[in-house]
C-alpha cells in the first residue's frame, strides 16, 4: 500500500533523513521506532506532504504521492493524527469530528460520525463541550477520531501514547488494535517500544535518519541488540 524509497528530507541546510526505505502492506500495523529527535516526525510530514523530499519516492496505492500537496494526499485516503493532538481547543468535541471529513468522506459524514462515537462512548458524552476542556486521553481519543472521519485507507499515529497514564496507555493500544481489526493500515509512530512491538506485526527503528533495524516484531523482541538499547533488558 505505501513504498517509501530512498527517502533524504530535512529542513533549510539542516539534513534530518538519509536515504530511508519502509514498506506497509494493506490491513498491516507497522511500528516506526526510535527516540525523540531521529526524524521519526519528519518522515511522517513527508509522507503526509508537509515537507518536500530532496531525494526519493513516496508511493501510495500504486501513485507516486512524494511533493503532493497535503490536502491532495488527505483525499486519496491517508490521515495523520499527529503528535500532541492538535485538536482546536475552542470548538466542540462534534465540530473537531467533523472537520475530519472536510477534504474525504463527507458524504459519509453521519454514519461515520455515529461509528466514532460507538469507537468512543465518552466522546458521545460530551459532543457540545469545548476540546479544550477535555482530559489528555480524551484529546487523544478525539484526534484519533478526527482523522477516522476521513474514511482512511492508512492512518499514521504519531506519539499516540505520549503523556497519557499507564492505565490510558493499555487502552489506547487496545484501540489501535481493534481499528485494525477492521481492516484499516497503521503506521505507529512510537517511543513505547514494547507496547508497539506487542500490537504491529512489523517494526522499522530508525536513528539520526537511518534505519538501523527492522523485521517481524516476534523477531525483534528476541533481539539481544534491540532488548539491550531500547528495552534495558
Amino acid at each position: 500500500m505505501l513504498e517509501i524509497s530512498g527517502i533524504k528530507a530535512g529542513y533549510g541546510s539542516m539534513a534530518v533523513l538519509h536515504g530511508v526505505d519502509m514498506q506497509i502492506g494493506a490491513g498491516e500495523i507497522v511500528a516506526l521506532l526510535g527516540s525523540n529527535g531521529v526524524g521519526k516526525t519528519t518522515l511522517n510530514n513527508v509522507i503526509s506532504g508537509f515537507i518536500r523530499p530532496t531525494a526519493g519516492t513516496v508511493t501510495f496505492d500504486g501513485q507516486q504521492i512524494s511533493g503532493c500537496r497535503s490536502r491532495d494526499i488527505v483525499a486519496m485516503g491517508i490521515a495523520q493524527v499527529p503528535e500532541g493532538r492538535k485538536i482546536f481547543p475552542n470548538l466542540t468535541v462534534a465540530e473537531n469530528l467533523e472537520l475530519g471529513a472536510f477534504r474525504r468522506a463527507a458524504g459519509h459524514r453521519k454514519q461515520n460520525f455515529e461509528r466514532i462515537c460507538g469507537i468512543f462512548p465518552r466522546l458521545r458524552e460530551r459532543l457540545g463541550q469545548l476540546a479544550g476542556t477535555l482530559s489528555g486521553g480524551e484529546q487523544q481519543m478525539l484526534a484519533i477520531g478526527r482523522g477516522l472521519m476521513s474514511e482512511p485507507k492508512l492512518l499514521i499515529l504519531d506519539e499516540p501514547s505520549l503523556g497519557l497514564s499507564p492505565i490510558l496507555v493499555e487502552e489506547m493500544f487496545d484501540l489501535i488494535g481493534h481499528i485494525n481489526a477492521d481492516g484499516m493500515s497503521v503506521l505507529l509512530v512510537e517511543q513505547n517500544v514494547m507496547q508497539s512491538l506487542n500490537v504491529a506485526s512489523r517494526a522499522y527503528v530508525l536513528e539520526q535518519g537511518h534505519i538501523v533495524m527492522q523485521g517481524d516484531t516476534a523477531g525483534m523482541l528476541k533481539d539481544p541488540q534491540l532488548r539491550q538499547v531500547y528495552l534495558g533488558l
